[in-house]
C-alpha cells in the first residue's frame, strides 16, 4: 500500500489548496495511463502541467496581495490624504496571467476628480496593475525584439502569454518611467561598479548611426484630393547617437564594456555628461587609470569629446583617430599608387609603419602628396586626395606606436558594434520606423541590457516606483 502524505493548511488558503490538489489529479492521471510502450504525445501533458501551475501561481498571488489592502477610511501618501472611495474587483497580471481580487481604492482629499488611487499598486510598484517582475520581464522582451515576437514568445513558453497590444504597451509605459528615474539610477550603478583587476585604461568613443524615423510629410499646396489621407506621413532616416565606455587590460584588450545611446533628436550634450561623470567616478578608484579618446573623424564627434573632457578634469588625454578608418583611406589610395608594388603590398606596408613607427603618418602623406596624384579619380572619387585631407586632419591623433607601446586600444570597434547592436539590429527591421519618444524608451532599455546592467538597474528601479500607503 503506497504511502499518503497529508498537508494541513489554513481555511484562507483554500483557493491554493484546490489547485495544488487539480495539479495532483493531473499528475496521477499522466502516471496511471498505462501505453503498454507506445509513443506519447508528451506536449499535451507538459502543456495541461503549464495551466495547472500557472492556476497554483495565480491563486499565491491572490491571497499574498490581498493581504497587502489597506481598509481604513482614510490614508497618506507622500503627504497626501485620500478618502476610501470603496471595494471593488480589478485584475492584476502576473506572468501567469491575470489575478482577480477585491481591494479597497482611495480620491484625494479636499480635491474635486482627485487623483484615485490603488494601495496595493502603490505598495508592491505595479506599474498599470502589471506585477513589478512581469512588466520588467515584458520590457526586457521589447528591448530584444517586437511586439508581435513577444507574443509567440510567451505563447510557446507558456509565461506571459499576453496579446501584442499588451507588451507593447507595457514595455513603453516601463521604459518612459525608467527614463523618469534615469540620472539617479546610473549615478548608482557607477558607484557600485568596482573595476576588473586587470584594467589597465578606459576608452572613450562616440559615433552615429542610421535610424528610420516617422515623420509627417507636408501637404501640397491647393486643395487636397478627395482620397488623400487626413494624415499623411514620410520614413526618413535620422542620424542618432552611439557612446561607449569600456575597460581594457594592459595589452589594450577589451575587457567590459557599457553603452549609451540617443536618438536622433536626443540631448547629446546628456549623453556625453553622462558618459563623462562615469569615467571620472571610475577613475576615482584608480588614479593611474589611463583615459582614450576614439572615434572616426567626424569634426562633430571630436568637438563633443573636447568639450566634454576638458584637460583641466581629466588631465592630458590619449586621443585617436580610428586605426582602421585611417587604414580604409590608404588602401583606396593605395589602388591609385601601385606599380612596382601591389596595392595590397603598399597598405601592408602602411600599416606596419603606423602600428610600429611614431613618425609614419608624416612619412606616408609625403609619399602621397609626391606621388603626383592627387587628382587622379577613381569613378566620383580622388582617393589619394582623400587621403591627403585625412591625414592633414588628423595627424596629431596618429601616434598609434606610443598608444600601443602604452598598452592601449587604437580602433573604435565597441562603438561601431553598438552602432549595430543597440540599434542596427532592433531598430532597423524591414519596413520599421519610429517616434522621437518611443524609440527613446526602447533605446535606454536596450543600453542597460548590453551593458549587463539590467539586474541592477530594475532593481533600483522597482525600489523607486513603491510607495508607502499609511493609515492617517
Amino acid at each position: 500500500m503506497n504511502k499518503r502524505i497529508v498537508i494541513e493548511v489554513d481555511a484562507n488558503l483554500k483557493p491554493l489548496a484546490d489547485a495544488v490538489e487539480r495539479l495532483i489529479e493531473d499528475v496521477i492521471e499522466s502516471t496511471t495511463a498505462n501505453p503498454g510502450g507506445r509513443s506519447v504525445p508528451y506536449v499535451e501533458t507538459e502543456k495541461r502541467f503549464e495551466r495547472r501551475t500557472a492556476d497554483i501561481e495565480r491563486a499565491a498571488h491572490a491571497i499574498a496581495l490581498a493581504s497587502l489592502d489597506v481598509d481604513v477610511p482614510r490614508v497618506s501618501v507622500g503627504g497626501k490624504l485620500y478618502n476610501r472611495l470603496g471595494r471593488s474587483e480589478t485584475s492584476y497580471f502576473s506572468a501567469a496571467g491575470p489575478v482577480r481580487l477585491e481591494r479597497c481604492t482611495y480620491r484625494e482629499a479636499g480635491v474635486r476628480n482627485g487623483k484615485m488611487i490603488d494601495p496595493i499598486a502603490l505598495r508592491i510598484g505595479a506599474t498599470n496593475s502589471w506585477l513589478p517582475k512581469a512588466a520588467q520581464a515584458i520590457a526586457h522582451m521589447m528591448q530584444q525584439g517586437t511586439a508581435r515576437e513577444a507574443e509567440r514568445t510567451g505563447e510557446l513558453v507558456g509565461r506571459l502569454a499576453f496579446s501584442a497590444s499588451s507588451f507593447e504597451r507595457v514595455g513603453h509605459q516601463v521604459g518612459a518611467l525608467y527614463r523618469e528615474e534615469r540620472a539617479d539610477i546610473e549615478d548608482l550603478l557607477i558607484e557600485e561598479l568596482t573595476l576588473p583587476d586587470d584594467a589597465a585604461s578606459i576608452s572613450v568613443s562616440l559615433d552615429r548611426v542610421s535610424v528610420p524615423m516617422e515623420e509627417e510629410r507636408k501637404r501640397p499646396p491647393g486643395r487636397p484630393r478627395k482620397d488623400a489621407p487626413k494624415r499623411s506621413v514620410v520614413r526618413q532616416y535620422r542620424m542618432a547617437w552611439c557612446g561607449t565606455l569600456t575597460f581594457h587590460d594592459k595589452e589594450g584588450k577589451g575587457i567590459e564594456t557599457i553603452r549609451y545611446g540617443a536618438m536622433p533628436k536626443g540631448d547629446v550634450d546628456h549623453l556625453c555628461g553622462r558618459i563623462a561623470a562615469d569615467a571620472l567616478k571610475l577613475r576615482e578608484q584608480r588614479k593611474d587609470m589611463k583615459l582614450v579618446h576614439l572615434a572616426d573623424g567626424a569634426a562633430d564627434l571630436w568637438r563633443l569629446l573636447e568639450q566634454h573632457f576638458p584637460v583641466d578634469v581629466f588631465g592630458d588625454t590619449n586621443a585617436l583617430v580610428d586605426f582602421w578608418h585611417v587604414i580604409e583611406k590608404l588602401s583606396a589610395a593605395a589602388s591609385i599608387l601601385q606599380g612596382s608594388e601591389t596595392a595590397a603590398d603598399i597598405t601592408k606596408r602602411w600599416k606596419k609603419r603606423l602600428r610600429y613607427y611614431g613618425k609614419a603618418a608624416d612619412e606616408i602623406l609625403v609619399e602621397l602628396q609626391q606621388s603626383g596624384k592627387e587628382d587622379v579619380r577613381n569613378g566620383d572619387s580622388k582617393p589619394v586626395h582623400e587621403a591627403i585631407t585625412y591625414l592633414q586632419n588628423h595627424r596629431s591623433r596618429m601616434n598609434y606606436a606610443a598608444a600601443r607601446k602604452a598598452g592601449l586600444p587604437i580602433g573604435s570597434g565597441n562603438v561601431e558594434a553598438t552602432c549595430k547592436s543597440l540599434f542596427a539590429i532592433r531598430m532597423k527591421r524591414a519596413g520599421s520606423r519610429w517616434h522621437e519618444e518611443t524609440g527613446e524608451d526602447i533605446v535606454q532599455l536596450r543600453a542597460l541590457a548590453l551593458s549587463n546592467r539590467w539586474d541592477p538597474a530594475m532593481e533600483l528601479f522597482a525600489a523607486r516606483q513603491r510607495t508607502a500607503v499609511r493609515a492617517a
